[in-house]
């Protein structure tokens, strides 16, 4: 199968799932329970994306002290938390991660 064709399917699957949403809107009311369970989407699908990414070197969990960018995550997250500002956790945490390196 060609790259592109399945690029093209792979868009339209997107577009249809994305779009049933949007078609849905008046027609069906969700339960309570999933309607305030959707806040947590964003933080439970960033959590699932940059967890492994600090934790996984090398093809295993690496949680001691020479994991610096399991450490910059703790600097970030640690700011985050504090100040809740998006430019200042990113930039403290890639100077965090960049002096770990250098350490």
């Amino acid at each position: 199968m060609s790259i592109w064709v399945l690029m093209g399917v792979c868009g339209v699957v997107t577009f249809l799932i994305r779009y049933s949403f949007i078609a849905a809107e008046g027609h069906y009311q969700p339960p309570n329970w999933f309607v305030r369970l959707l806040p947590f989407v964003p933080v439970a699908a960033l959590t699932a994306l940059t967890v492994p990414d600090l934790v996984v070197v090398d093809g295993a969990i690496a949680l001691g002290s020479g994991n610096s960018r399991l450490w910059a995550g703790v600097i970030a997250i640690g700011v985050a938390a504090l100040w809740r500002n998006a430019v200042l956790t990113i930039g403290v945490g890639f100077m965090a991660f960049y002096l770990l390196q250098r350490v």
